[in-house]
Parts: C-alpha cells; sequence; structure tokens
C-alpha cells in the first residue's frame, strides 16, 4: 500500500535528493527544456511548479525564499524577470511532460520536461542547416 507516502525519495539520501532537485530544477529554468527519466520529472515538477508560484509575486520575502533553494543567482533573476511574468495568467500547470519512450540501457521511461511557453526555435535549425549544406557545396 502507498498510504501516506508523500514524495519518491527516488533511492538517494536526503542530501543527494535535494542537490539533484536543486540541479535539475536550475537546469529547467537555463534551458526551459530538459530530458530526464519520467519519475524524476514527475519529482522536479513539484519543485519546479512550486517556484514559479512564488515568483509570480515579487517580493523579498519570495526572493530569498526561492535563492535558499536555487544557488544560482543570475537564474533567480531569469525566473523573476522573464519566466514568472510569462506564467502570471496562468493558475498552474507551468510544466509539460512529453514522453519519448524507453531508455535503451535500463528500460527506464525518459521524458521531456519543457515549460508550458517553451517555443522549439525550429527557423534556427533550418537555417544552420541549409548554410552548411551551401559550405559543403561550395568545397
Amino acid at each position: 500500500m502507498k498510504h501516506k507516502r508523500g514524495f519518491n525519495p527516488l533511492e538517494r539520501m536526503a542530501a543527494h535528493r535535494k542537490a539533484l532537485h536543486r540541479s535539475m530544477v536550475t537546469s529547467l529554468f537555463r534551458m526551459e527544456r530538459i530530458r530526464t527519466t519520467k519519475t524524476k520529472a514527475l519529482s522536479v515538477r513539484r519543485t519546479a511548479e512550486k517556484m514559479i508560484t512564488r515568483a509570480k509575486e515579487d517580493t523579498v520575502h519570495n526572493r530569498r525564499i526561492v535563492s535558499s533553494r536555487l544557488f544560482d543567482e543570475a537564474i533567480v533573476a531569469k525566473l523573476f524577470t522573464n519566466i514568472a511574468p510569462r506564467m502570471k495568467e496562468r493558475n498552474g500547470g507551468y510544466t509539460r511532460i512529453l514522453k519519448l519512450g524507453e531508455r535503451k540501457g535500463d528500460a527506464a521511461e525518459v521524458v521531456i520536461l519543457e515549460l508550458v511557453d517553451y517555443k522549439l526555435n525550429t527557423d534556427d535549425t533550418k537555417k544552420k542547416k541549409k548554410e552548411a549544406k551551401a559550405e559543403d557545396k561550395g568545397k
């Protein structure tokens, strides 16, 4: 039975789990899209959504709480000035999980955890591919 189990410990000691959450949330806010396993994504999603909710109201108290959990001040600034204002109208559900399938080595389910308003820059990649083909033809 799974009664009264508040979170998934991910088979890690508390300090390791906290460091994992901190680094994955920092990566999510830095790149706005990360690739990880499903269990880690579900766990990190809770932490990230709580931080975004805090950041929607820019007060000194909220900045101190968020910066106590994220040690990178540049990411804290990005969260309060860039990410949170984009989510101002949303009442929750700031992240999305996209399933990719199973990993080949250990059959762990791999997903993409991204912010809801993330836009993939397909134009830039298409331009780079065209430029690379043009350079190859020129040689």
